[in-house]
């Protein structure tokens, strides 16, 4: 073969292989190539604890509701953020996209994804409804001394938290394990009947123990009663011994008609914990609490709730009525703020009031339209007509408030049943569309006589009137304590309003709560005055609100912790209810 021959053989079989190869590489138009893309898939992403929407040019996408459109391969687009309310733009990330300016322009090449992170620049004006309930007559450590044994069951991680000392943990943060405190009892040597309850240098140590029975007899919680628990030798003493409360609930069950069951007063140092309160220990360990939150006055229900109310009890130590004094609900009223009382117990009211707290001063009689049955509060969070405040009148004569002691002769005051109660309140808004812009907040009006280990805390006067009910005294025991003989009134510290009075539970429910946040700045709870005073701007009502936090360290209106509410546990309501005998 010559060589001519030979190189056009090689050249057609190069060809030849040549064409193969490109109809291999799709370039020969067989019917089993893939032809190039004409359009790709750009797909839009929103990040942050803020909102916005992302559009695009030419048109596609409009994220929120579609957020990825498929464009032409080649084509320019361009990506706009517009911020929402209460938000910021954060920066643009992936596809090609960075910084933080407001458009971005991509060549659609490829299937891309685009983030957009909208930062929330929300302040205390993202709460829009703010409600609160005050539950009756129970101390710190009464119902949350044991919560960190709690956290440490449930593998929730421990903080400081100041509850009793043999509840906290042997290593971390203080305070840490410790004996259990005790306080001198009544002395064996002066039985019931034909003694008083009485203290002497052999009376034996009483230490706090689980109650077993969801019910208790009463111990009081009144001013003379306040005054001797915080020093039993010396109750207008400078020192806070908190040695009284045995002697107090011991002096009180052997003086009623009939006696109570407990006549020598251990009943002070009861405890409940989480296993008794599933829902409220949950609650406290999600959202925001407080070691350092008290209540206004070293006093009984009636003046503790007027200063929730007004900021001051205008001088009185007991209870009162025909209040003129301006409430919370004169001041939204006057300024166009929406506000409404919701009433457990209406039905046992007088129409059209009802006969709580709220019902001392004049602006109930001035505004009853504002007063409704509890019930409507579970719609209107349903409904979204929650007005801007909200306050959930307690269930007084229907033993809902966790009262203690009796109601109509039978064991009233159920924890389980007070605190199942107030879960269907707070889950009721955690569902509904009132959610997302509300804070429930919960507490209760005085220590009741239980025993707390952190005595009262000096404050303000609300408006410089000093007791004015105290040289009559509490009928039938006579003139007070803090009253000498001739009628004039005592100068020892606490014998007027710059003390608080005794620690008290709390639970901050809002989904800008902090998780797990337990706060450590000293408070009474007119600091809810501050909080509505501070976010619809009202002036404050005396000199005590004035002085409170106004409760904004609970929130975290930047990154929403809660915007999907937890699931509680079930609050049982089966627990043995009795008051024959301890614990």
């Amino acid at each position: 073969m010559s060589r001519f021959r030979y190189c056009a053989l090689y050249c057609a079989l190069v060809c030849c292989l040549s064409s193969i190869a490109l109809v291999l590489a799709g370039c020969g138009g067989s019917s089993s190539s893939t032809p190039p893309p004409s359009s790709f898939q750009l797909s839009i992403q929103a990040a942050g604890a803020g909102g916005g929407t992302i559009s695009s040019n030419p048109a596609g996408i409009n994220c929120g509701p579609t957020c990825s459109a498929s464009f032409t391969s080649g084509s320019q687009v361009t990506l706009t953020e517009t911020a929402g309310t209460n938000s910021s733009f954060g920066g643009w990330a992936g596809g090609g996209c960075s910084g933080n300016s407001p458009t971005c322009e991509l060549t659609i090449n490829k299937s891309q994804q685009v983030v957009a992170t909208f930062d929330s620049s929300q302040n205390i004006t993202a709460l829009n409804h703010i409600i609160i309930l005050i539950q009756e007559n129970r101390s710190f450590d009464h119902y949350f001394g044991a919560m960190r044994q709690y956290w440490a069951n449930n593998g929730i991680p421990d903080q400081s938290f100041d509850g009793l000392a043999q509840f906290n943990p042997p290593t971390g943060d203080a305070p840490l394990r410790g004996p259990a405190p005790t306080i001198p009892g009544c002395d064996p040597a002066f039985p019931f009947p034909g003694n008083d309850c009485t203290v002497t240098s052999n009376s034996p140590p009483i230490a706090p123990f689980h109650m077993t029975s969801m019910c208790i007899e009463n111990p009081s919680p009144s001013w003379n009663e306040d005054h001797v628990d915080w020093n039993l030798t010396n109750p207008v003493s400078a020192t806070a011994a908190l040695n009284g409360f045995v002697f107090t609930a011991g002096h009180d069950a052997r003086n009623q008609q009939p006696p109570f069951s407990d006549t020598n007063g251990i009943r002070a140092m009861a405890y409940y914990d989480g296993e008794d309160l599933p829902f409220y220990y949950f609650m406290a360990s999600s959202f925001g609490t407080s070691d350092r939150w008290f209540s206004p006055a070293m006093a009984n229900s009636p003046p503790n709730h007027m200063y929730a109310l007004a900021g001051t009890s205008m001088g009185h130590a007991y209870g009162a009525s025909g209040l003129t004094s301006p409430t919370i609900f004169d001041l939204l009223q006057s300024a166009g703020v929406t506000w409404r009382v919701y009433v457990t117990d209406l039905t046992y009211a007088v129409p059209p009031l009802n006969d709580g707290y709220v019902n001392e001063f004049a602006i109930a009689a001035k505004h009853p339209q504002n007063f409704v049955p509890v019930s409507q509060f579970l719609s209107d969070s349903k409904n979204g007509t929650l007005p801007a405040v909200s306050w959930i009148d307690a269930g007084l004569n229907t033993g809902l408030d966790e009262h203690p002691g009796l109601d109509d002769g039978a064991p009233g005051g159920s924890v389980q049943v007070g605190s199942q109660y107030v879960s269907t309140l707070i889950n009721g808004l955690m569902q509904s569309t009132s959610w997302h812009d509300s804070v429930f907040i919960l507490t209760f009006d005085e220590m009741g006589g239980f025993y707390d280990h952190v005595p009262p805390q000096p404050e303000v006067s609300p408006d410089g009137i000093k007791p004015m009910d105290l040289l009559q005294g509490p009928p039938p025991n006579g003139p007070d304590i803090c009253v000498i003989n001739n009628g004039v009134l005592k100068t020892g510290p606490n014998c007027d309003f710059v003390y608080s009075g005794y620690r008290v539970p709390l639970l901050v429910i809002s989904p800008f709560s902090k998780k797990n946040y337990v706060s450590h700045t000293f408070a009474d709870y007119s600091a809810w005055l501050k909080l509505v005073e501070t976010r619809f701007n009202l002036p404050s009502l005396t000199l005590r609100d004035a002085a409170q936090m106004d409760m904004t360290e609970f929130f975290d209106f930047t990154n929403v912790p809660w915007k999907t509410p937890p699931v509680p546990p079930v609050q049982p309501t089966g627990g043995q209810c009795y008051l024959t005998h301890l614990p």
